[in-house]
């Protein structure tokens, strides 16, 4: 079977040392849409990914001692770290990729030499302003207070030899492209595109930075690196397998149908990415959604405003599914949304514990307690329902009307109509990138099951078995097949509770699917349920807000670290002559081993510069495994006589830092940027 393919993509993140709850809005919903389109029966590849090159991640590096590579190695694959969160939040991505990775490197090189081949990419010099933070350059005109427009930070005096692509050369067909299509979405971001960026006059992009290192060199004119923009955007079509070997889906999957991006990145994918296309004749994405902000005491939530919510401590108190659901239920995804932990609470109490868990614990009780836990033969829905169900299924109006607005099948009808149209208005939500409408529809549907059950009185019928029984089966069959419809139109927000549901309500594998969603009937009538846990327990609003802010205390006191004991100070002097005698340099660890029959020794190959490996012995296995260390730039004492250590010679000390923490000792070894060459002397 031919399946629709479906290319969906958030952007790739910055790897920040501080995850927030801002960090997985995006990526969710990104999640919830592969999802759905899965659940449809589409082939689905969902990229998400970290873009780790830049000035900011060099100078950050340089901050914690370490080289830009294990900086970001620690944030993406480390504890806590992306890959950890994106874990933690269920996020189903079929590729991660990272700019670090080597494939996606050699493909961006290719790229620009395509691009300054074909003379839309020109060497020139830059002057002006640049937001370290946002990796953005501008124009004076386009400062707002004389500060970045994005993130509102001070920006710097820039001037350095440079790279531009021609993006002015490109400016009347991007402008036609947002104006007269549907590819930037919502449609109010068009006019801020076109106002605030094309029509004052599209400058040529500065595309290359000579004043770091932490980059894509340019092969062609090594002192340059690839602008960050540049190599992160093209992660789209590299993740595929463009001017690479590493994977082969590029002709499969490209044109993406859809980039999620928060609105703060909107201008890089709506005019500069799609003019990079153009320059490098590729087709063009379908679609570009940008997303609001979430945003505390009206700020946009970031580290360095101190505005973090911690997922982990959220997720933990409340469940990944809630905190998942909550994220897109409550604020419309085009559109900024104010996050508080009130309205957290408040959302998980109204609408999973008091709607959504209250329908499913009374349906399952009521079914255990009435008819032992499964219905019997004859309950399911008769011919006029399935009529309605029908009609309601191929989106046409019905009008219910009855003589007695109490007659019991009013109100058999009216449930029977809002679950079977369900699926279609959900879909229409969805296919418009509109996660928040299709869950107000999913609920229009749970709350008119709830009255339903008001409306007809189980506990009333269940009085008189003998007569009311058929009556009462009819009900409960009813309420667990629009139980059902909204189980599996929550899946793709909440799959794991969705499985816990539908075990509850004795719904099968073939009662899950998107195929029975549209169909009134699909489940057997002599199904059997099980009452199960709550699934969504009421939360007592004081008693988490106090939780929450203990933990989140607890969390501070963590990240400020344990109280560290240092080795005490040498009180001898040291003269000056005797100290210029010590020869620290710069080495590349080319191989490491542990030394057999040794527990603490391991042996390093190192390339010192000389031309002629140097061999030390480092007792570190109890702190470092060997693969771990190879390829890192570390710094030796090289003028020490050799000695031996069980039988090797060791031709130099590796420099490290030791400390204490609560009588444990901890040793770091002292990792130098990789940029620095080897042999390189310590001044």
């Amino acid at each position: 079977m031919n399946r629709e393919k479906f290319y969906i993509t958030t952007p790739i993140y910055y790897p920040s040392d501080k995850l927030h709850i801002g960090h997985t809005y995006c990526t969710v919903a990104t999640d919830a849409m592969a999802r759905y389109k899965r659940l449809k029966g589409c082939d689905v590849m969902f990229l998400t990914g970290t873009d780790e090159h830049g000035q900011k991640i060099e100078d950050k590096a340089k901050e914690a001692g370490v080289s830009p590579k294990a900086f970001v190695d620690n944030i993406v694959e480390g504890p806590r770290g992306v890959k950890d969160l994106w874990k933690l939040m269920n996020i189903s991505n079929d590729r991660f990729i990272r700019t670090t990775d080597d494939y996606h490197m050699a493909s961006v090189q290719q790229i620009f030499k395509k691009m300054y081949e074909k003379g839309d990419i020109y060497k020139g010099t830059y002057k002006g302003k640049y937001c370290k933070p946002c990796e953005s350059f501008w124009t004076e005109s386009q400062l707002v207070d004389g500060k970045c427009p994005d993130c509102g930070r001070e920006v710097q005096d820039a001037e350095e030899e440079a790279y531009f692509f021609r993006l002015s050369k490109y400016a009347d067909r991007v402008q036609d492209l947002l104006e007269n299509t549907d590819f930037l979405q919502p449609r109010s971001r068009v006019n801020e595109m076109v106002n605030n960026f094309i029509k004052p006059g599209l400058e040529d992009l500065c595309v290359s930075r000579t004043s770091f290192t932490w980059g894509i060199p340019v092969d062609f004119d090594p002192g340059h690196v690839v602008y960050v923009w540049v190599d992160a955007l093209f992660n789209y079509t590299t993740a595929l397998g463009f001017l690479n070997d590493r994977y082969d889906d590029y002709a499969k999957y490209w044109p993406a149908d859809v980039h999620f991006v928060g609105k703060e990145i909107v201008r890089f994918h709506s005019i500069i990415w799609p003019a990079m296309l153009m320059s490098m004749e590729m087709p063009l994405p379908k679609h570009v959604f940008g997303h609001g902000w979430l945003l505390l005491d009206g700020g946009k939530m970031s580290k360095s405003k101190g505005n973090v919510v911690d997922p982990y401590i959220l997720a933990e108190q409340f469940g990944v599914d809630a905190l998942r659901f909550f994220l897109m239920r409550t604020f419309p995804f085009g559109s900024d949304g104010n996050f508080s932990n009130e309205l957290l609470i408040q959302t998980i109490n109204t609408d999973l514990a008091n709607d959504l868990g209250n329908l499913v614990s009374r349906t399952t009780a009521m079914v255990g307690k009435y008819f032992g836990g499964a219905l019997p033969q004859g309950c399911g829905p008769v011919a006029d329902e399935l009529a309605l169900a029908q009609m309601a299924a191929q989106g046409q109006q019905i009008s219910l009307q009855a003589a007695d607005p109490a007659d019991p099948v009013l109100f058999d009808a009216q449930l029977v109509v809002a679950a079977a149209g369900l699926r279609g208005a959900y879909e229409g939500c969805m296919e418009s990138f509109a996660p928040h409408k299709a869950l107000d529809e999913v609920f229009k549907v749970i709350q008119r099951a709830n009255k339903y059950i008001d409306e007809n009185t189980p506990w009333v019928l269940a009085k008189d078995m003998q007569a009311n029984g058929p009556r009462l089966a009819h009900v409960m069959y009813n309420l667990l097949e629009a139980t059902r419809i909204c189980g599996v139109l929550l899946t793709p927000f909440m799959p794991a509770s969705m499985d816990k549901l539908f075990d509850q309500i004795g719904a099968g594998s073939g009662c899950r699917t998107w195929e029975s969603a549209g169909v009134w009937g699909s489940l057997p009538p002599t199904t059997a349920v099980s009452k199960g846990e709550n699934l969504f327990p009421r939360v007592d609003l004081d008693k988490a807000l106090e939780q929450l802010e203990q933990a989140q205390a607890d969390a501070a006191g963590a990240d400020a670290g344990p109280a560290v004991e240092l080795e005490p100070w040498v009180e001898e002097n040291v003269d000056f002559d005797t100290f210029c005698k010590s020869d620290f340099r710069v080495v590349k660890v080319k191989a490491c081993e542990p030394v057999p029959k040794s527990k603490k020794l391991l042996r390093f190959t190192l390339d010192d510069g000389s031309g002629t490996d140097r061999q030390i012995l480092s007792g570190i296995a109890m702190y470092y495994k060997a693969e771990e260390l190879v390829g890192k730039t570390l710094v030796a004492i090289v003028n020490l006589p050799p000695r031996k250590m069980m039988g090797l010679d060791s031709c130099g000390m590796l420099i490290s830092a030791v400390h204490h923490e609560q009588g444990e000792e901890k040793l770091h070894l002292i990792m130098v940027d990789d940029a620095i060459p080897a042999g390189a002397k310590l001044c």
